[in-house]
């Protein structure tokens, strides 16, 4: 897909994994949209960057919301053609413990946001780029979506959070399917430590501790690297239906 001159929605642009897309996106000639609950923050980018960048107030479990950005990115003159989804959350609770049972309502949310979340902005980006005239590779368009090496290495306390990832691991191939016919692709990165606002957070020691356990590089990822791989899958027709870890062959140990 080339990206100079196409429409995309980086769902969660405003910080993070999705901001460092957001920039290398439109680095790349991309009219960008970003689709983000943090409004002070997606206008700060969106001013930042100019021309070919807008923002866009969305939830993205609310269909409303992500139809009105979608709606937006489309209005490029070759139509909404990149999709990328890094909008989640994330908890740490037990199935059960001394306070009793893991909490349904947080799992609920937890699946609601991550998975369902995406699939609703998968679903959506996906149709609109349907209606995209084909490349003269007879594509029409490519979707990014966000798991989480949790997904296979999930430890103790992340019950919800393994599970909403690795449901997004497991729709890729089958989202890839469905929209072969159509020239869309469908690709998911899972993301090891990354140096992100979640982590900004937390004290330095356990920064270090965190950097430390991965392999090569002993350190924590950047989220330009999470970008140029985004990029990476964007522009490589091949790839589909593929979930890449990026985590320098980092296996999450129990806890």
């Amino acid at each position: 897909m080339q990206i100079d001159g196409s429409g995309a929605l980086v769902a969660g642009g405003a910080s993070g994994l999705g901001e460092a897309t957001v920039r290398a996106l439109h680095h790349a000639g991309a009219r960008v949209v970003i689709a983000d609950l943090n409004h002070e923050r997606g206008m700060s980018l969106a001013a930042e960057l100019g021309a070919r960048a807008s923002f866009q107030r969305t939830d993205i479990t609310d269909p409303v919301e992500v139809q009105g950005a979608v709606d937006l990115a489309a209005e490029a003159p070759g139509g909404l053609r990149i999709s990328v989804c890094s909008a989640g959350l994330g908890w740490v609770e037990r199935i059960a413990g001394k306070r009793g049972p893991h909490q349904f309502e947080t799992f609920e949310t937890v699946i609601r946001v991550n998975l369902i979340g995406t699939f609703n902005v998968l679903r959506l980006a996906a149709a609109a780029m349907r209606g995209n005239q084909p490349a003269p590779s007879s594509e029409r368009g490519v979707c990014v979506n966000t798991a989480s090496i949790a997904a296979f290495d999930g430890q103790i306390g992340q019950i919800a959070y393994a599970a909403s990832k690795m449901a997004i691991v497991g729709m890729t191939l089958p989202a890839a399917r469905d929209l072969a016919s159509d020239g869309i692709r469908v690709c998911a990165i899972a993301p090891g430590t990354f140096d992100t606002p979640l982590l900004a957070g937390l004290p330095e020691s356990a920064r270090e501790t965190l950097a430390e356990v991965v392999p090569f590089p002993s350190r924590l990822g950047r989220p330009e690297e999470f970008a140029a791989l985004a990029i990476h899958m964007v522009e490589n027709e091949m790839l589909n239906g593929e979930v890449i870890r990026l985590d320098g062959a980092l296996r999450m140990p129990p806890r």
